[in-house]
């Protein structure tokens, strides 16, 4: 079987603070923007990776959704707690300077992990998490 990743979603309250964020600093470039229903979603990519597409959707983007879960959702988004995504680079460290530049919200500098790894945390501007992590072979 062949099994690839296709997408991910990462939910976003600001549209545009989050494509200051993904396409300026960290260098993803748009695939796409689509407004539906008074929503928006923004597909960004790795130059490295055309079949991976991250979608910036609102939080809880779903015709079917309550009004009370769409109000936990922004205050869950609001405190950091969703799950975000870790990324690859052979850089740990200067990707870590060009990332605390822009203003981000640090989590961790990088650092040598026991299993193996060099990482460094933040939040992007929607308070989600990212990890950015080198591989020693990298």
């Amino acid at each position: 079987m062949d099994l690839k990743l296709s997408q991910c979603f990462i939910a976003v309250d600001d549209h545009d603070k989050a494509l200051a964020f993904y396409r300026d600093v960290l260098g993803l470039e748009v695939r796409g923007d689509v407004a539906f229903e008074g929503m928006r979603w923004v597909t960004v990519g790795s130059p490295l990776q055309p079949d991976v597409q991250i979608v910036l959707e609102p939080p809880a983007a779903s015709p079917d959704i309550s009004p009370a879960d769409k109000q936990a959702m922004a205050e869950l988004l609001a405190k950091g707690i969703l799950r975000g995504v870790i990324f690859s680079t052979t850089d740990c460290d200067a990707l870590y300077e060009r990332v605390r530049a822009s203003g981000a919200d640090v989590l961790q500098e990088p650092m040598d992990q026991p299993y193996g790894v060099r990482d460094c945390a933040f939040r992007d501007p929607a308070g989600n998490l990212l990890r950015f992590t080198e591989r020693p072979d990298a």
